[in-house]
């Protein structure tokens, strides 16, 4: 071995110096055992590199090769004098190049007239090969001669053959002779000894000597530790082109911007919903154009059905105002998503899907997908409309290690692209990353390809991700086959996921069970997704036991599931508490899945506020539900806009046409969606404007539906038109659905065709059925008639 304090004391070690036909040459070879593996895409390798510097110049010899005990990663390092190593091919070509040109046996000769440099040179290239044997001798007699990169790649030899203390010593020779590969090497068998001071030095010894790999090494030990200097480290190794550390730098970046949005209290920037318990704002623009009205409600488990039922009171039909709020039935469905990333290719569920997959790629154990992640597209934009540099520069950092070939870097970079809608970009990313066995980009691969219309392509993609144990890609599977009706096999792909252990595979069977009738299966499956902490489980569990008349055993799970987040379990408590009349509890979880954006919770609480008289919070709810898409708070904020408006008064000669006011268009969009009291009262507001055919189309439309009003209003538009015969029709028909005054025009039209037992028998049901005025004039008339009868 040689004496190697000697060695020292001499100084036979000395710095090189140009101006030598052969400059000293630091072969190095070092190893990199990241604490924490997780956090490292790439398999554990050994890497070998030898660097030289001659007359002709530098030569970076790289090599990968299977190896030492604990996973090793043998990274390059720095040549005096020269270049910084990468990790690309650019080495591999050069030592090609090198090999080509007669170097290795140039540097035998030389080697075997006892020149030290060539020695050390000779000794990397055998080590590379995996020649140990081959290799020891050179290295000795150049260490002998005082060769620090001989030092250093004894010490891996040594190390490779299971003698680590040596192979430590040796490097400690060639660090104190100024190796920063050495140092490096040195500061990992510290640590792997659990000798941190000691791994700190010297790690800090290689990174100040700008060593990326010492630098790299020591930001893990340090943030291992929690110490704010990891960064600074992280950032040095990443600007030397340590693809590694330039991923890590990208997620402490948007784990930190994350972080600031949180503490800012915006965090449903961060989940892409409004900031809960926050007040909504109070919009003023008008409704949108039909791409709006095709914006539904919210789908949530328990949604109630439309709250637009006819008020008794044939007056308040006829004039389309809002009667008493109905009491919203309990909720008799679960949320129909069975696999919460399989969205239809809308913007914000490509964003959430997106969210999810960023999320996924820092986790190697595949949990439930309901977790929350960090929304960055949301958080991109902050209060004056630009990106924080925070995030700008994460994105940068994936760049550059995705460039290099990191796979979850490319998975984060795609998952960015997406979000901002950069789709082609994405999938080329995905595309990359999928290609190098990375299943989670596999499966976004098949998201992006679904929303495109290529199912086949999605299925092909999702099937690859899901052999590799993706639990999301076989929740997809089993959504495609489910929705082709394939149920066996719909089950066995959310059995795998389940298995993968992704917990909505549990839900998914739940729902496909319960879609089956087969409630007890379902209520075994959602049990298990519950207790595994999957809040829509627990909710549509609840929903289950609802149904089945457990009101007691729901209420729990109702409440897990809204503590946990679910803002549809929030709203099916408050129906809940509606049916124990506590309305001031429901009234207060009403207000909390309106506060999370659920549009029939946003209709509830408006509805209430406008009882209590508060009607600038009933208006900012109302407008907030009809936004997003509830016809009944578009009708029901119509009409609060309408009551505000004064009567119009008789239009004068030549005066033009007014434009539609807020109110008409918020009652054509209800009216458009079916809401039968909203095109009673666009009909109306024609009929004022003179627009018959447009008044009568409204008309038909509400009274074809069962509008009572309707059809009341219909058969008066075609009296005065002419068309008594089909308006006796739609009398009939709105009179036979208990419309009083419709009974009552029934009445007089038998009365002056002469038909007087038909008469009195309309007079009769008009009395009946009301209002007062209307059963006092249908009394009066029916009197007459028998007079006539007895006359």
């Amino acid at each position: 071995m040689g004496d190697r304090a000697t060695l020292l004391e001499t100084e036979r070690f000395a710095q090189p110096h140009a101006g030598s036909a052969v400059d000293a040459v630091d072969a190095v070879i070092t190893v990199d055992v990241p604490d924490r593996m997780d956090d490292n895409v790439d398999a554990a390798v050994t890497a070998v590199t030898a660097e030289a510097s001659d007359a002709s110049g530098v030569s970076d010899i790289p090599e990968l090769t299977a190896g030492l005990a604990a996973a090793a990663v043998f990274p390059p390092s720095v040549c005096e004098g020269g270049e910084p190593d990468t990790e690309g091919t650019e080495g591999i070509d050069a030592a090609e190049a090198v090999e080509k040109a007669g170097f290795e046996a140039r540097h035998r000769r030389a080697a075997e007239a006892g020149d030290a440099a060539s020695m050390s040179v000779l000794g990397a290239l055998l080590l590379r090969r995996g020649d140990l044997d081959g290799a020891e001798p050179y290295l000795r007699a150049a260490t002998a001669e005082g060769d620090r990169a001989a030092a250093n790649n004894l010490g891996v030899l040594l190390h490779q053959r299971g003698y680590p203390d040596e192979a430590a010593g040796w490097w400690r020779i060639a660090a104190v002779a100024g190796s920063a590969a050495a140092a490096h090497a040195l500061g990992r068998h510290y640590r792997e000894r659990g000798d941190e001071p000691a791994a700190e030095y010297w790690l800090r010894q290689s990174a100040e000597q700008g060593h990326a790999l010492g630098a790299y090494a020591l930001a893990d030990l340090l943030e291992h530790r929690s110490d704010v200097g990891a960064e600074r480290w992280l950032r040095a190794a990443a600007e030397q082109g340590h693809r590694e550390a330039a991923y890590r730098l990208a997620r402490a970046l948007e784990r930190r911007a994350a972080d600031e949005i949180r503490r800012s209290g915006d965090a449903g920037l961060l989940r892409g919903e409004p900031a809960t318990g926050a007040r909504l704002p109070a919009q003023r623009a008008r409704p949108e154009a039909a791409a709006s009205r095709d914006q539904g409600s919210r789908a949530g488990a328990g949604s109630p059905p439309d709250a637009a039922g006819e008020p008794s009171r044939a007056a308040r039909q006829e004039t389309g105002a809002p009667g008493r709020e109905p009491r919203v039935p309990y909720g008799t469905e679960s949320r129909a998503v069975s696999v919460p990333r399989a969205r239809r290719g809308d913007a914000g569920g490509r964003q959430d899907r997106a969210d999810r997959t960023a999320a996924r790629a820092d986790r190697t154990d595949r949990t439930d997908q309901t977790g929350r992640a960090v929304r960055a597209h949301r958080a991109e934009e902050s209060a004056d409309g630009e990106r924080p540099s925070e995030l700008a520069e994460a994105e940068q950092w994936y760049r550059q290690a995705a460039a290099r070939g990191h796979r979850r870097a490319a998975l984060h970079l795609g998952a960015i692209l997406e979000r901002r809608g950069d789709l082609k970009e994405a999938g080329q990313w995905y595309l990359s990353a999928a290609k190098d066995g990375e299943a989670r980009a596999a499966c976004a691969l098949g998201f992006l390809l679904k929303d495109a219309g290529d199912e086949e392509s999605a299925a092909v993609w999702w099937l690859r991700a899901a052999q590799d144990g993706d639990g999301n890609a076989a929740n997809a599977l089993g959504a495609l086959h489910a929705a082709r009706g394939e149920q066996q096999t719909a089950e066995r792909w959310y059995r795998a996921a389940m298995d993968a252990g992704d917990v909505n595979g549990a839900y998914n069977l739940g729902l496909l069970c319960a879609a089956q009738d087969r409630l007890p299966q379902a209520e075994q499956w959602y049990r298990r997704a519950a207790y595994a902490g999957h809040r829509e489980a627990a909710n549509a569990l609840a929903v289950l036991l609802l149904q089945a008349g457990d009101a007691v055993g729901a209420e729990p799970w109702f409440s897990k599931a809204a503590e946990a987040g679910s803002v549809d379990a929030a709203f099916n408590l408050g129906i809940l508490y509606v049916g124990r009349d506590d309305d001031r509890t429901a009234l207060r979880w009403y207000e909390r899945a309106a506060a999370a954006g659920h549009t029939e919770a946003a209709l509830q609480v408006g509805i209430a506020q406008l009882r209590d008289g508060d009607e600038q919070s009933a208006e900012d709810h109302l407008r907030l539900a009809a936004g997003s898409g509830s016809a009944e708070a578009a009708f029901r904020l119509a009409a609060l806009l309408d009551a505000r408006q004064p009567p119009p008064g008789p239009p004068a000669l030549g005066e033009p046409v007014a434009e539609k006011s807020e109110c008409e268009e918020w009652y054509e969009r209800a009216a458009e969606q079916g809401h039968r009291r909203a095109q009673v009262r666009v009909g109306m507001l024609a009929a004022a404007r003179g627009d018959a055919s447009e008044a009568a189309r409204w008309y038909r439309e509400a009274a074809e539906a069962g509008s009572r009003s309707g059809a009341f209003n219909l058969g008066l538009l075609l009296a005065r038109e002419g068309g008594e015969r089909e308006a006796a029709l739609w009398w009939t028909r709105a009179a036979r659905a208990g419309h009083g005054r419709a009974a009552l025009r029934l009445a007089l039209l038998a009365a002056r065709r002469g038909e007087l037992k038909d008469g009195q028998r309309w007079c009769a049901r008009a009395v009946e059925l009301g209002p007062a005025e209307v059963a006092e004039r249908a009394a009066r008339l029916r009197e007459a008639l028998l007079q006539e009868l007895t006359a």
